[in-house]
């Protein structure tokens, strides 16, 4: 190989190298906690029954670190729309790392925040984080009492129930 080559070749392997293509000494992979289906199983049904002691019929949905479906119920006595409300309350919780509530004081009287034009997010009190000392790793979203404080209550209860596995 010529003198000129192996420079020509050198330059490249100390620019890539510049470039991080050969990857930094200390790359490492990512841990963190998830939801089991068994725990979000346990919200869900905590949730439910909470809302049902009360007299509610709710729909409840379970989200996970990355804002997936990981439980979703309906009582069969809860109106229609709760199904598709109380996903979008979870969403927004789980995106925003904050009730549902919060979130929608946050945005009250600004019908232009750009938030509120997110595919489902929506500005209505009744979902809770899920979070291991600061970490969100998922959402409980309830629709159905008359109330969104007593929707978020139930949430509460579903997420107290499984409080001490949630280290």
């Amino acid at each position: 190989m010529s003198k000129n080559a192996l420079r020509i070749a050198g330059v490249s392997v100390a620019s890539a190298l510049a470039c991080g293509l050969a990857g930094p000494a200390d790359a490492q992979l990512l841990t963190h906690k998830d939801l089991s289906l068994a725990m979000a199983t346990t919200i869900a049904r905590a949730t439910i029954d909470a809302c049902k002691a009360q007299g509610y019929n709710v729909s409840v949905h379970v989200l996970g670190r990355e804002g997936q479906v990981l439980v979703a119920v309906r009582n069969e006595n809860a109106g229609l729309a709760t199904f598709e409300n109380s996903m979008k309350k979870a969403y927004t919780a789980r995106t925003f790392a904050r009730s549902s509530g919060e979130f929608a004081d946050g945005v009250k009287g600004n019908p232009n925040a750009g938030a509120l034009f997110l595919t489902n997010i929506t500005p209505a009190r009744g979902a809770l984080p899920i979070k291991i000392g600061n970490e969100t790793i998922g959402a409980v979203g309830v629709s159905g009492a008359p109330g969104g404080d007593k929707d978020e209550a139930c949430a509460k209860a579903g997420i107290d129930k499984v409080a001490a596995d949630l280290k």
